[in-house]
């Protein structure tokens, strides 16, 4: 994994906009439509040929495939494994501190759209049954950057903890036997996509932002217990890869909304540190969390690992100011070394495939603004 040596180095989070075209062919297989495998899968094609394009023309260092081949960042896998064939259920959109604001919430202010989507539990043993869907990614986006030359490439793929979040237990004894029965099959699809040339990001949104839903009911103490024992599962499932080739991130919910019950970031940090990946992507710009850079002015960062903080927020239409991000950027770099920070952002775009508040075009705009105060903030700690 390269570090920021010249200049301020920028990626993004994961999940990129997909076209009209390309959300009506997800609705279909999300809702077992009639569709026909050769039409998907050219429209993934495409898909990814253009987001590989746009990231490249927006100056985006550290590039990837946009999740353009799946509905939803997490619950993807359900499509690939055995083991979730059975009723699928709406899960509950509740989350600790709705009670505090009942009026929004009745308006379905909280919800984000994924969480409507119907989803299986865990009815059986778990396998892989499409491990075809995961070259065929890996294939696109070789052939996407084939021509191109970005700083780097990665790839995300969710983490047992994420993934158990979204499709709950109903099949083995406990959580931690679900974790793992989890790991022992994610492990095949991170290690592929190191082994194909890419970094790979691990989404581990369920470190923080499961204190206020499948978690809520624990103290604290509880919880971190609970973060502690996904990090060792994560650390389970990737202890055979190089730590420099690999990212993960972390976040409280790509969702506006009051976000007051969050987990602080200085009760996990520790945690999370104890985690393999060379580099930790987490949510920095929004206005719950953006003061938070100075939890690494009492953190000791690790010397071999590096912060992918988020400067650019994923859920309002705001276009944030390049003065702005470039502020956010130089914040975190006197504090841990210029070096040390990838620009970001604090989520992605399209965590699920359609139903996002943000723009596709303000997204992108967005991502130029990221890019332009990247640029900024190399000027002012780079000099030139």
């Amino acid at each position: 994994m390269k570090r920021s040596e010249s200049r301020i180095l920028t990626t993004h989070t994961g999940s990129l906009p997909r076209s009209l075209e390309l959300q009506e062919l997800l609705r279909q297989r999300e809702e077992r439509q009639p569709l026909d495998p050769s039409v998907f899968a050219a429209g993934v094609c495409t898909g990814v040929a253009d987001v590989v394009r746009q990231q490249l023309d927006t100056g985006l260092d550290v590039i990837n495939d946009g999740e353009q081949s799946k509905s939803q960042y997490a619950a993807y896998v359900k499509e690939r494994l055995t083991g979730f064939e059975g009723e699928r259920l709406i899960r509950s959109g509740y989350r600790l501190g709705d009670e505090d604001f009942p009026e929004y919430v009745a308006k379905g202010g909280t919800h984000q759209s994924s969480t409507s989507i119907p989803q299986p539990t865990c009815t059986g043993p778990i396998a892989w049954k499409d491990w075809s869907a995961v070259q065929t990614d890996i294939d696109n986006l070789k052939a996407a950057v084939a021509d191109h030359k970005p700083e780097e490439i990665f790839m995300t793929a969710a983490s047992p903890g994420i993934i158990a979040n979204f499709l709950p237990n109903e099949h083995y004894s406990d959580h931690e036997a679900y974790l793992y029965a989890l790991a022992d099959v994610m492990k095949d699809e991170y290690r592929a996509i190191v082994q194909a040339g890419f970094l790979l990001q691990v989404d581990c949104p369920d470190l923080a932002l499961t204190r206020v839903s499948s978690f809520a009911h624990l103290s604290l103490d509880a919880f971190k217990d609970i973060v502690a024992m996904h990090v060792e599962v994560l650390n389970y499932a990737v202890a055979d890869l190089p730590p420099e080739r690999l990212r993960m991130h972390l976040c409280w919910g790509n969702t506006e909304g009051p976000h007051h019950r969050d987990v602080p970031l200085d009760e996990i940090v520790h945690l999370v540190l104890n985690a393999r990946p060379m580099a930790i992507s987490f949510e920095g710009a929004n206005p719950r969390h953006a003061h938070e850079w100075k939890v690494w002015q009492t953190v000791e960062l690790p010397a071999d690992k590096v912060i992918i903080p988020g400067v650019v927020d994923t859920t309002t239409n705001f276009i944030e100011h390049p003065e702005l991000v470039a502020e956010r950027i130089v914040r975190y770099a006197d504090v841990v070394g210029r070096e040390r920070v990838i620009a970001s952002t604090d989520c992605g775009f399209g965590t699920s495939a359609w139903g996002r508040k943000v723009d596709a075009r303000i997204a992108w705009a967005k991502l130029a603004s990221l890019t332009e105060g990247a640029r900024l903030a190399s000027g002012e700690l780079f000099g030139g």
